[in-house]
């Protein structure tokens, strides 16, 4: 994960995860403002478990390149079987998709067998993958004082929100804003992921005073000064508040476009039924009337109406 592409793929992962989430709750919000229930993944119409299979794909594909195609000698252990600190990383990396990967397995499991607990089950074991994330990054191996440090503090604070709304939907499933911070949560998780990849790996991006170090077998970002350092600081701060707000309104303007597009199809679904419902009430006192007509005209009921007639007056 030590790399452009290492952050930018998994990134890419969160991000497109986190934007289907958002995109399926506000549509089964709009859809169902009263009745609306959170669901933890969502199913499609033609592959039911395709996000869960995205999942288990990407972190397969993550772990098998963090431990055996990532390093030189293509397994992570020294000759003597122990793990060499040069590839610390790469466990800590494996073990985060090793969680993600249970998730989406115990998913599957959970829906196929449905137990009664299903939904808070399912919760349950996404608020566990984040906690490892989490954890794992606060414990990271890697040098908390850089710049890289920096970019992995300000990412915890996102991890958390996705933590914390993942187990706060558990008790309250019926909460649209619970499901709507969790998704734009990860959504923005993979956008930070992304710009921690190139911002960190791409030479020409790096701040004034820094350079590209090579250390243990990883390239890291260190400074010429302490000022340099800081000021470097500074702008992974003004650059994660810029992407807050960029997220922020991208959440916000697609919700309300959303909103506004199931709304009018609502609108426009409900007067066309009111539509057919009005002409089959029509039809039918149209129906009731010729009924009535064709009765009056009848010769019995000519007749039941002069039978009061008293003849012998």
């Amino acid at each position: 994960m030590g790399s452009l592409v290492g952050h930018v793929a998994p990134g890419f992962g969160f991000f497109v995860i986190g934007l289907w989430h958002l995109l399926n709750h506000i549509k089964l919000h709009a859809l169902q403002p009263k009745s609306y229930t959170s669901l933890p993944w969502f199913p499609t119409s033609k592959i039911r478990y395709l996000e869960l299979f995205l999942i288990i794909g990407g972190c397969s594909i993550s772990i098998s390149m963090e431990l055996f195609i990532g390093p030189e000698r293509h397994q992570p252990f020294d000759p003597d079987g122990t793990i060499p600190s040069n590839h610390l990383h790469n466990f800590e990396h494996s073990n985060i998709s090793m969680t993600f990967f249970v998730y989406a397995v115990f998913s599957i499991l959970l829906d196929r067998i449905g137990p009664p607990a299903q939904y808070g089950l399912t919760q349950l074991v996404g608020a566990i993958a984040f906690s490892q994330q989490l954890l794992l990054f606060h414990l990271h191996s890697a040098d908390h004082m850089g710049i890289e440090g920096q970019y992995h503090w300000l990412l915890q604070t996102v991890i958390l929100v996705s933590l914390i709304t993942s187990l706060m939907g558990i008790g309250y499933p019926k909460s649209f804003l619970i499901s709507f911070v969790r998704s734009l949560s990860i959504l923005f998780q993979g956008v930070w992921l992304i710009a921690m990849g190139f911002m960190l790996w791409t030479s020409e991006l790096i701040p004034k005073g820094c350079f590209i170090n090579i250390e243990e077998g990883h390239q890291v970002v260190r400074c010429h000064s302490h000022e340099a350092l800081e000021r470097a600081k500074s702008l992974v701060n003004i650059q994660f508040s810029w992407y807050l707000i960029g997220v922020t309104i991208f959440g916000l303007s697609l919700y309300l476009i959303m909103h506004k597009f199931y709304d009018q199809k609502i609108g426009y679904h409900e007067s066309l039924t009111k539509y057919e419902e009005q002409e089959e009430e029509e039809d039918d006192v149209e129906a009731q009337q010729k009924s009535k007509f064709g009765e009056s005209q009848s010769f019995i009921h000519m007749g039941k109406v002069f039978a009061p007639m008293d003849i012998e007056r």
